[in-house]
C-alpha cells in the first residue's frame, strides 16, 4: 500500500504574541496523497498559513506527528530539516521574497547554493524563466519587473530543484485578476506535469483551480471536500523515488559543493550598500594604519634610544652590601658588608678611575603634613647625590655641604609624596614630620615615573648624615655610588674598587659579602621604556582595531536587523544555520581584510612620510604587519560571530513574518 505524501496527526501549535496566547492550530489531522491540488480557505486567523507552514517544513508543531512518506519529521534536526525543505519542496509566497540586489536569474538558481551539487546553474535557472515566459528579462534585476512578473520569478525559483512539492501561500494576493488568471494558470500546468500543490488562498475563484479544499476555523478543520472530476495527477508517482531516498540520506545533504557562491553572495551584499560598508571598512583602516605607523615609530624611536645610550655610555657603578646571587636574603652574621664614610673617601681616592663618589643610605618613613600622613621611601644622600643621579629639584633647590655636615633637617619629596600630601597646593617651605621629627621642604625631586612596580616619585630625600643618626639610628651606609671617569674604565675600576674593600675589610679574595654593579639604572630604564612603549602601543592597537571592530559588528547587527526577510528566504529554500553563519563571516571578514589590507599600506605610506619629512625615525617589521593582518581576520571573526548567530538562529517562519 503506498504511503501518503504528507499526514498530520492531531497537531496543536500555539504563538506566545506579547503577554496573549493564541492557538493557532487545535488537534488538526490531514492527509494529503500525491499530485493533489489541494487549496485552503479561511478567514484571517483560521489557522491555514500556520498549516502551511508547517506542511512545508518552516515551523514545527508543539505536538502531534507530522509524517512525510511515512518517516517522522519530528524525529529530523533542523538542518535536516532545512535539507529536505531544498530538496523536495518549492515556495511561493504572497510577499515574492526577491533578493533586490540581484538579478532574477540569480534570484531563480539561489537554492542551488544550499543543494550541495557543483556548476552555476545558470542554464537551468534560464529553462524555469522560459517555463513561466521571462527568458527575455532574465538580467533585469526585480525592481524592473512587474508584480505579476515578479510572482513568476518565484515560481521559477521554487521550480529550480524540481520539487515534489510546491507550497503557495497567497500566491495572487498582491496581484490584478489579470496577472492572478496567468499564475494559477502556470500552477495548474505544474499540477498537470505531477506537482502536488498545496495553496493558501482566501478568494473562492483561485480555489476553484485546486480538486480539494480545506476550510478552516479558529484552528481546526470544518470542511474539506473533493471536487467532483477533479483527480489527483497520475504523474505524481514518480516522485516517490526521490523523496524516499532523500529522507534516507539525511547525512548526504552536505556535500563539499554546497558552499559554492558563499563568497560572491557574501561581496555581493557587502556591495549593495557601498556607503555603509565604506564606513564599517574605514573604522578598521584608520586602527590598522594607526598601528602600523605607531609600531614603525615605536621601533624607530627604540633603535635610536639603543644607539644614544651605546654611544653615550654609562659610568655609573652601585655598590651594595651580601651577595649579588643572594641580594637581600638573611645571610647569617658577618656576611654583609657595612660601609662607612670612609669607604666613599677611599674610592674618591681613585683620582684616576673615580669621578665621583657619594653615599647613601634608605629606609621607610612615615611622612605628616596637617592631618595627612603617607609611608615613603626614605633616602639619605650625599652633596654629589644631585648630579650623579639627576636629583637636582627643578623646582626649590638641592642641599648644601654646610647642611649635610650639621645634619640639618632639610627635605626634597618626590611628586607622588607632593599629590598624597598637598594636592595642588605649594609644598616648599612647609613643615613635614618624618617619623615625628620635622622637616622643611627646600625642593621637589624631578618626576622619574615607575620602574618596574616601584614608584619612583614616591620619595622622601634627607642629607645622609640626618637620615643616619637622627631618623634611622644606622651607623653604615646602604650603599655607595660611583661615577667611572670614563666608559672604558669600568672594569678596570670595579676590579680596583673590589680590591681596595677587600683590603680595607679585610675579607677573602672570592668573598661575596659585597657586590658591584654597573650600568643597573640604565639597563632598568631602557627596559621600563621598552614595556611603556609596547603597552602603549598595544593599548593603541587594542583601542583602535576594537572601535574598528564594534562598527563591523553594529553594521553587522543592522544588516541583520535589515535582511530578516532575506535570511527567512534563504531557511526556506534550504539553508542550514551554518550557510547563514558562514555567509554573515565571510561579510564582516572580507570588510576587516580589506580594511586591513588598505591600512596596511597606509600605514608603511604614512611611515615613510613621517621618515622623509619630519625626520622621524621610523621602522617598520615584517610582525607589524602580519600582526595587523591577523588581528583584522580576528576581529572580523570575533565581532561577525554575535551578528551571524543571530542571524543564524532565526525561525523560518518568523523571519519571513518580520516587519
Amino acid at each position: 500500500m503506498m504511503k501518503p505524501l504528507l499526514e498530520v496527526r492531531d497537531i496543536h501549535r500555539t504563538y506566545q504574541i506579547g503577554e496573549s496566547t493564541v492557538d493557532a492550530l487545535r488537534g488538526v489531522s490531514l492527509t494529503i496523497e500525491r499530485g493533489e491540488f489541494v487549496a485552503i480557505m479561511g478567514a484571517s486567523g483560521s489557522g491555514k498559513s500556520s498549516l502551511l507552514h508547517i506542511l512545508g517544513l518552516l515551523d514545527n508543531p508543539d505536538q502531534g506527528e507530522f509524517m512525510i512518506m511515512g518517516n517522522n519529521v519530528n524525529t529530523l534536526t533542523e538542518d535536516e530539516q532545512a535539507g529536505l525543505r531544498n530538496n523536495v519542496a518549492g515556495f511561493v509566497f504572497q510577499q515574492f521574497h526577491l533578493l533586490k540586489r540581484m538579478t532574477i536569474v540569480d534570484n531563480v538558481r539561489l537554492p542551488h547554493i544550499y543543494s550541495g551539487l557543483k556548476g552555476d546553474f545558470r542554464k537551468e535557472a534560464t529553462e524555469r524563466l522560459k517555463l513561466v515566459g521571462l527568458e527575455q528579462r532574465m538580467d533585469h534585476t526585480p525592481n524592473q519587473l512587474s508584480g505579476g512578473e515578479q510572482q513568476r520569478v518565484a515560481i521559477a525559483r521554487a521550480l529550480i530543484r524540481d520539487p515534489l512539492i510546491i507550497f503557495a501561500d497567497e500566491p495572487t494576493g498582491n496581484l490584478d485578476s489579470k496577472n492572478s488568471a496567468e499564475i494559477m494558470k502556470i500552477l495548474k500546468g505544474l499540477h498537470d506535469e505531477g506537482k502536488t500543490i498545496i495553496m493558501v488562498t482566501h478568494e473562492n475563484e483561485i480555489a476553484a483551480y485546486a480538486g480539494r479544499v480545506i476550510i478552516m476555523r479558529d484552528g481546526v478543520i470544518v470542511s474539506d471536500e473533493r471536487r467532483a472530476g477533479m483527480q489527483p495527477s497520475v504523474a505524481a508517482a514518480a516522485g516517490e523515488v526521490g523523496i524516499e531516498s532523500t529522507l534516507s540520506r539525511k547525512g548526504s545533504l552536505w556535500q563539499d559543493g554546497r558552499y559554492t557562491g558563499f563568497m560572491a553572495q557574501a561581496f555581493q551584499s557587502i556591495l549593495a550598500n557601498k556607503m555603509r560598508s565604506f564606513l564599517s571598512v574605514l573604522g578598521i583602516f584608520v586602527g590598522v594604519a594607526s598601528v602600523i605607523a605607531m609600531m614603525a615609530l615605536g621601533e624607530g624611536a627604540k633603535a635610536a634610544m639603543q644607539e644614544q645610550l651605546k654611544s653615550m655610555g654609562s659610568n655609573m657603578l652601585s655598590i651594595r652590601g651580601g651577595s649579588a646571587k643572594i641580594h637581600g636574603a638573611a645571610q647569617g652574621a658577618g656576611a654583609v658588608t657595612r660601609f662607612t664614610f670612609i669607604d666613599v673617601d677611599d674610592i674618591a681616592s681613585l683620582r684616576t678611575l673615580v669621578k665621583n663618589s657619594t653615599g647613601v643610605v634608605n629606609g621607610n618613613g612615615r611622612i605628616v603634613y596637617g592631618n595627612k600622613n603617607w609611608s615613603s621611601q626614605l633616602t639619605g644622600v650625599g652633596f654629589d647625590y644631585g648630579t650623579m643621579r639627576a636629583a637636582i629639584p627643578t623646582v626649590g633647590r638641592w642641599f648644601t655641604r654646610e647642611e649635610i655636615q650639621t645634619r640639618e633637617k632639610s627635605a626634597i619629596i618626590g611628586v607622588t609624596v607632593v599629590k598624597e600630601l598637598f594636592g595642588g597646593s605649594n609644598p616648599l617651605g612647609k613643615t613635614i614630620k618624618i617619623n615625628r621629627i620635622n622637616f622643611k621642604v627646600i625642593g621637589i625631586a624631578p618626576a622619574k615615573g615607575f620602574s618596574g612596580p616601584q614608584d619612583e616619585d614616591d620619595v622622601v630625600i634627607i642629607p645622609v648624615t640626618t637620615a643616619m643618626y637622627r631618623v634611622l639610628g644606622k651607623d653604615y651606609l646602604s650603599g655607595i655610588f660611583v661615577e667611572v671617569a670614563s666608559p672604558a674604565l669600568i672594569e678596570q675600576a670595579k676590579i680596583a674598587i673590589s680590591e681596595l674593600i677587600q683590603k680595607r675589610h679585610r675579607l677573602k679574595a672570592d668573598d661575596d659579602s659585597f657586590n658591584i654593579r654597573d650600568m643597573t639604572e640604565i639597563q632598568k630604564m631602557l627596559s621600563s621604556t621598552t614595556q611603556t612603549m609596547s603597552l602603549l602601543l598595544g593599548s593603541i592597537a587594542a583601542i583602535s582595531l576594537l572601535v574598528g571592530g564594534i562598527g563591523i559588528m553594529n553594521i553587522m547587527l543592522v544588516s541583520v536587523t535589515e535582511r530578516t526577510r532575506e535570511i527567512g528566504l534563504r531557511k526556506a529554500i534550504g539553508a542550514r544555520k551554518s550557510d547563514i553563519m558562514l555567509q554573515f563571516l565571510i561579510e564582516s571578514v572580507g570588510m576587516t581584510i580589506s580594511g586591513g589590507f588598505i591600512g596596511i599600506l597606509a600605514g608603511i605610506g604614512i611611515s615613510l612620510i613621517l621618515a622623509t619629512f619630519a625626520g622621524w625615525a621610523v621602522k617598520t617589521s615584517l610582525s607589524s604587519v602580519l600582526l595587523a593582518t591577523t588581528f583584522s581576520a580576528l576581529i572580523g571573526i570575533f565581532f561577525g560571530l554575535w551578528p551571524a548567530r543571530k542571524a543564524a538562529s532565526l525561525k523560518p517562519v518568523e523571519a519571513l513574518r518580520f516587519e
